[in-house]
């Protein structure tokens, strides 16, 4: 799931934060320079520690963990301003929900387009029963 800046600082747990900055490198990774992608990439997707970027490389682990850095804030400021991968988030909880409503056929789901509001309609109303 996807947080704002503050949800990371309150919630605290690596796991959380390391998915957080994989779904956000999914989304934003592309607005990353190749270099800054690669070992963002290196570092959350592939599970390389610093020292282990850093060697294959050939240059200083402080000097990964600067890169890495800099992405990780360049990916939350993208987060930030578009909201992209909050919305997607939202769409995609949406999307099982009625997946789930519409499985035990008992309630169906709209979404109001211009208000973004659900109305929930029960499938007998639809089909007249």
């Amino acid at each position: 799931m996807c947080y704002t800046t503050k949800g990371l600082k309150k919630v605290g747990d690596s796991m959380t934060k390391n998915l957080y900055i994989s779904a956000l490198l999914d989304v934003y990774g592309n607005f990353l320079n190749e270099k800054a992608k690669m070992l963002t990439e290196y570092y959350y997707n592939e599970d390389l520690s610093l020292a282990e970027i850093a060697e294959n490389e050939g240059i200083t682990r402080q000097g990964v963990r600067d890169q890495i850095k800099r992405a990780e804030a360049q990916l939350l400021s993208l987060e930030e301003k578009c909201g992209y991968c909050k919305k997607f988030m939202a769409l995609k909880e949406l999307s099982a929900k009625i997946y789930g409503e519409q499985q035990n056929n008992t309630v169906t789901t709209k979404v109001d387009t211009e208000t973004g509001e659900l109305t929930e309609t029960p499938i007998s109303q639809i089909i007249g029963q």
